[in-house]
């Protein structure tokens, strides 16, 4: 069971990296537009998935996973100023994430956990914010690419490229690791 917090962190680390190198190629002005009024800039994003990982993981096993001083309708308002105090909110976001899932012991993934009154164990909250974050990084990811438009340096198998990765996959001989140990260097 060990292994499965293990893998969790890591799948949260690969998409953390996923939204930190899109992010990484971006202009401030660029973080903070919007393609129009329906769109959620990026900023925006990353400040709803931190709001949300400072409500679901403070006092995880203990808590509600919506806090009470949580407002979730404000984080879709474009309050921040200035990249360097969104980027300050962000890592306190997946600092409060990875602090609650090194603190995870193997016998609590079973244990019931509540987000909204809603029991389920440990193990299905955090699956449920792996999918809830992997979509909001496929948004920021998606963005960057608009932005950087023929200037993106593909985060996995470039196109037109999978042949070579696959062959280079291939001469080497069958090995067990997590898929993320490579995209994580």
């Amino acid at each position: 069971m060990k292994s499965f917090i293990e893998n969790y962190i890591k799948l949260f680390s690969y998409y953390k990296s996923l939204a930190d190198k899109s992010l990484a190629t971006l202009t401030e002005e660029q973080i903070f537009f919007s393609l129009n009024e329906n769109s959620n800039n990026i900023a925006i994003i990353m400040k709803h998935m931190s709001g949300n990982m400072l409500s679901r993981w403070t006092d995880f096993l203990t808590s509600d996973g919506e806090k009470e001083w949580r407002n979730r309708d404000t984080e879709f308002e474009d309050s921040f100023l200035d990249k360097s105090t969104l980027f300050t909110y962000w890592e306190k976001g997946w600092d409060c994430l990875f602090a609650a899932l090194n603190s995870l012991e193997a016998n609590q993934l079973e244990q019931i956990v509540y987000i909204r009154n809603q029991g389920q164990t440990v193990n299905e909250a955090i699956n449920r914010q792996i999918a809830h974050y992997a979509y909001h990084v496929g948004q920021i990811v998606f963005l960057a690419k608009y932005f950087q438009n023929e200037n993106w340096v593909s985060l996995s198998i470039p196109k037109n490229k999978s042949i070579e990765y696959n062959q280079e996959k291939f001469d080497n001989e069958k090995v067990i690791k997590n898929f993320t140990d490579e995209f994580l260097k």
